[in-house]
């Protein structure tokens, strides 16, 4: 039976049992990070979770200048987030340096759940930073990909909602949202953070919104 008591919203999550992965070369370039964020007229916001793993989501993406700017962020706190691409793409001779640049082969012709594979990263590694796209693509679209939220979920780990605010010129991190598996509840919390932030093309940005948010039961999909 449904229950009528209203779920609680969620909350950023404040524990930290260990510290995040801060290879050496981007605490090098950090203050030159920041120094080229000053001189575009950039102001970075926030800190650096102390959780050692969490799922990286930027918004709104509107421009190519986004991921530029996003890396320069990353830099500026000292971190570089990992990410994942198809496992062909690692092979030589721009394997290796494709693996510096914290990239993690995947083998998309695995027959396993996408969602739960990703979501096993984390559990084979001490300290994990996954940056997972919620929009697709830089033109405007009807919903977010919820890969992120339910690789989040299965995981167990939170998610850094990070940003960059075009119409006020700042950028940075923002807090950690644990996934409670109340799918509302959760992107009521995300729409409310990102209210007001806009893109450098505004016209370009679609709603805050996973498909099947609407659904009476939603579960994480087979592949994401």
């Amino acid at each position: 039976m449904p229950s009528d008591t209203p779920p609680k919203p969620p909350t950023p999550d404040a524990t930290a049992p260990d510290s995040p992965h801060r290879p050496f070369w981007a605490r090098l370039l950090g203050p030159a990070a920041r120094l080229l964020l000053r001189a575009f007229g950039w102001r970075l916001e926030g800190s650096l979770p102390a959780e050692p793993k969490w799922v990286f989501i930027a918004a709104p993406h509107t421009s190519n200048w986004d991921l530029v700017l996003m890396l320069l962020c990353a830099v500026s706190f000292g971190m570089w987030p990992s990410w994942v691409g198809k496992h062909s793409l690692f092979r030589p001779p721009f394997g290796g340096l494709l693996r510096l640049l914290g990239g993690i082969p995947i083998d998309r012709r695995s027959r396993g759940n996408r969602v739960e594979q990703l979501a096993g990263l984390f559990a084979g590694r001490r300290r994990l930073i996954l940056a997972i796209p919620p929009e697709g693509s830089r033109s405007s679209h009807t919903h977010w990909k919820s890969g992120f939220y339910w690789v989040a979920l299965t995981a167990k780990v939170p998610i850094c909602l990070s940003y960059l605010d075009w119409g006020s010129r700042r950028a940075g991190l923002g807090p950690l949202l644990r996934p409670t598996g109340d799918l509302r509840a959760d992107m009521d919390f995300v729409r409310a953070f990102y209210a007001g932030r806009t893109g450098r093309f505004p016209a370009m940005q679609g709603p805050i919104r996973l498909e099947g948010e609407d659904a009476a039961a939603a579960g994480p999909p087979a592949s994401s």
